[in-house]
């Protein structure tokens, strides 16, 4: 994925209609690299969103690299949406990072349903759970 969380928030000041914001979403979601079915095990599901979600990881040079997939064409653009914020990044930083923020940013709370935000929220917390495993390992 070559976009950014920063050319994120750029497109999403540009689109004022949620509908074109919704369909740029989907198609942050198209753009995700492929995600190998043999890692749609329940070990690597999140729980507590409404579709199903999973995520994978590797520590790669001290940086926690993040794939992720959902069966649902929004929820699969939150997912790149996520790991535009999360991936590439160490554990440390991981654990400091307040995705509120940049979420509130987007305004996607005020715009998607409680349960997506639910389950937008559950990646969240399963991410950083991911680095503080991996930084207490490292540390």
């Amino acid at each position: 994925m070559s976009e950014t969380i920063n050319d994120v928030l750029e497109t999403f000041a540009f689109l004022d209609d949620w509908e074109d914001r919704y369909k740029y979403i989907i198609d942050l979601g198209r753009d995700l690299p492929e995600f190998d079915e043999k890692y749609m095990i329940e070990e690597n599901r999140v729980h507590g969103c409404t579709s199903r979600v999973w995520l994978v990881h590797d520590l790669i040079d001290g940086k926690v690299i993040f794939k992720g997939e959902s069966d649902a064409h929004i929820v699969r653009g939150l997912v790149a949406l996520i790991l535009m914020i999360f991936s590439g990044r160490s554990p440390a930083e991981i654990i400091t990072i307040e995705a509120r923020d940049t979420l509130d940013q987007l305004g996607l709370e005020k715009h998607l349903s409680p349960m997506r935000t639910n389950g937008l929220f559950s990646m969240v917390g399963k991410i950083k759970s991911i680095a503080a495993a991996y930084q207490s390992v490292t540390a």
